[in-house]
């Protein structure tokens, strides 16, 4: 399966752990993962010399060709909750997760759409257990 992953670049990186475990999870059982880099440590820097316009027609062109979009949205990022409303826009199945007592947008925690899922995790190993759910849910309906 073709995975867009979302994540916090510019509005934090308190979850990159989660990020990269997320990231090798979803490679490890043979996912493509175009956006895998931004769960890196040196992300910033290699963001830094791409300009904006560059980021932004790579990454919707990656939205497009992905079947589903995945987001870490523990952290607030106008990127992120872009990136959601863009994919279910779509017609993409999204996920959005977030670790317990993290504060999500009310536009994404209230948003009735079909295709978006919305999910809480302690650990990170819970997140990936809800990502493998959410990828097997969908995997027939596309």
């Amino acid at each position: 399966m073709n995975i867009y992953f979302a994540c916090s670049i510019t509005g934090g990186r308190d979850f990159e752990y989660v990020y990269q475990m997320i990231v090798k999870a979803l490679t490890g059982d043979g996912h493509e993962v175009p956006t895998a880099h931004l769960a890196e440590s040196a992300v910033m820097a290699l963001e830094a010399v791409i300009n904006p316009r560059e980021v932004y027609s790579r990454d919707v062109t990656w939205i497009r060709a992905s079947d589903v979009l995945i987001a870490e949205a523990s952290a607030p990022s106008h990127g992120v909750g872009y990136e959601i409303g863009f994919a279910l826009g779509l017609g993409k199945p999204v996920l959005a997760l977030y670790q317990e007592g993290c504060k999500v947008s009310k536009m994404i925690s209230g948003n009735p759409d079909p295709k978006l899922f919305v999910r809480t995790y302690q650990e990170p190993e819970q997140a990936i257990e809800q990502i493998r759910e959410f990828i097997s849910q969908v995997s027939d309906a596309l």
